[in-house]
This record gives C-alpha cells, structure tokens and sequence, in this order.
C-alpha cells in the first residue's frame, strides 16, 4: 500500500518525510522500507536517516542544492516499489520486576486506575509491543500496544529522577528509562537490562519495527539478572519473526 506522503525542507541539510498522522504498524513497515531504500540509494550522500512514529528526517552530507529536485527524487523513489525483502524482526523478552519496592508510583498507579497490582501486570504483560522509533533519550523505546485500561495521564508534576530502567506508563504509551533521567510518566516496574552502550558498534540492541513481551520476574530474579548482565553474562531472550 502507497500513502500520500509530505516532503518538507527541515534545514539546508535536511528533509523531512510525513506519512499520516497515526499510530499504525503497516505505516510503520512502509516507512522502514523506505528508509532501507533511501539509504541503499543514497549511500554516502547522506549522514543519516531518522525514523519516528509516523516520519523520516533525512540528514545530507552536503548543503541541498535544489530542494525539489530531491522533492522529486525521493517521490520517484517511493513511487517506483522498494524491491527489497521485508527486514527480519526480533521478539524480545524483556524481564520486569513489578515491585513496590522498585517502583514509587505503583500503588499511586493501581489507585488510580481501579487495578490490583496482580490486574496490572497480567494487562502490561499480556501484548506484544511494536517498536516504533528510538528517541527522547539514547536507547528509549516508544512502542505500540498498551491495553487501554493502563492508560493514564502524564504526571502533572514531573519527577526530577527517573532511575534507569524504570518501566513507566505515560498516557497511552509504555517505555524503559535507559538512563536516569527527569520524567513525568508513572514508574510501574523496573527492568534490569542495559539498553544503550555507547562503546558498541550497535548501541541499542532492539531495532525500530522489533517486538517486546514483558515478563514478570521477582526480586531474586531481578537481583540475579541484574549481577549478570554487571558481568557481562546475561543474553536476553529473543526469536525471529
């Protein structure tokens, strides 16, 4: 399926590309499929290629000497098929420990939205969540998904401190704190994994288009998990898709 796409200039440098504005996995599949052929094409005439929910910012090398020129040329680009194979994607499973202990807005959250903690983590742990884009922080996740009964306002007063792998809840969205940082979403959960390490070659190891399952752990498993992965033994779960 082909959408009706908006090219606008972002900088000298820079164009970005809009499909429709909404969450939405075929649009997800297209805009990575582009983004693939843009790269393939382009080579090393661009810096990089930015993909969001519903976007792709495309960063040149070089000042762009005639806007619509390349307005045309990525049209006939998307126009003519992509012709590659659809990307192999990974399930992810990512361990959370749903504990109060770990999590200061648990039982605030639960109040909140008339659940139990056990009622909780059954709706956070039941869907398979998309991979939408990579952003806000190195290494967060926005991922597509969430059951709407855990769907809750941002705080109204955000926190100063967010520590890193806090599992939280922001309106309709879900994502892991890889880092500690100011937040205003609701901490839930904590995860033990590293999802950003800037001396790798790939960063982050879950990719935009990838899917996650959250699986409960304990306390014991997370302390466990989390020596292990301090060592460098912990492999996370994953399949293809």
């Amino acid at each position: 399926m082909k959408y009706e796409l908006q090219y606008k200039p972002y900088s000298e440098r820079a164009i970005l590309i809009e499909w429709p504005s909404k969450i939405d996995e075929n649009i997800l599949q297209d805009l990575l499929l582009f983004k693939k052929s843009i790269e393939k094409k382009y080579d090393e005439l661009i810096v990089e290629v930015i993909s969001g929910y519903n976007s792709l910012l495309i960063y040149y090398a070089s000042t762009i000497n005639n806007l619509y020129d390349e307005f045309s040329a990525l049209k006939s680009l998307y126009a003519t098929g992509f012709n590659l194979e659809n990307k192999k994607s990974t399930l992810w499973e990512i361990p959370v420990c749903y504990s109060t202990a770990l999590a200061p807005d648990l039982e605030t959250f639960c109040k909140n939205t008339s659940l139990t903690i056990d009622e909780l983590i059954a709706l956070h742990t039941a869907p398979l969540y998309k991979v939408y884009f990579i952003g806000f922080l190195p290494g967060f996740l926005y991922l597509g998904g969430l059951d709407e009964k855990l769907s809750l306002p941002r705080k109204t007063k955000p926190s100063l401190t967010v520590k890193k792998g806090s599992v939280a809840i922001g309106g309709n969205q879900t994502g892991i704190y890889p880092m500690e940082s100011p937040g205003g979403w609701h901490v839930i959960g904590s995860c033990p994994l590293d999802f950003f390490d800037p001396t790798l070659s790939d960063p982050c190891f879950i990719s935009p288009g990838d899917t996650i399952r959250f699986v409960s752990i304990n306390e014991v498993e997370y302390n466990d998990i989390s020596s292990k992965v301090m060592g460098g033994l912990y492999e996370v779960k994953s399949v293809f898709l």
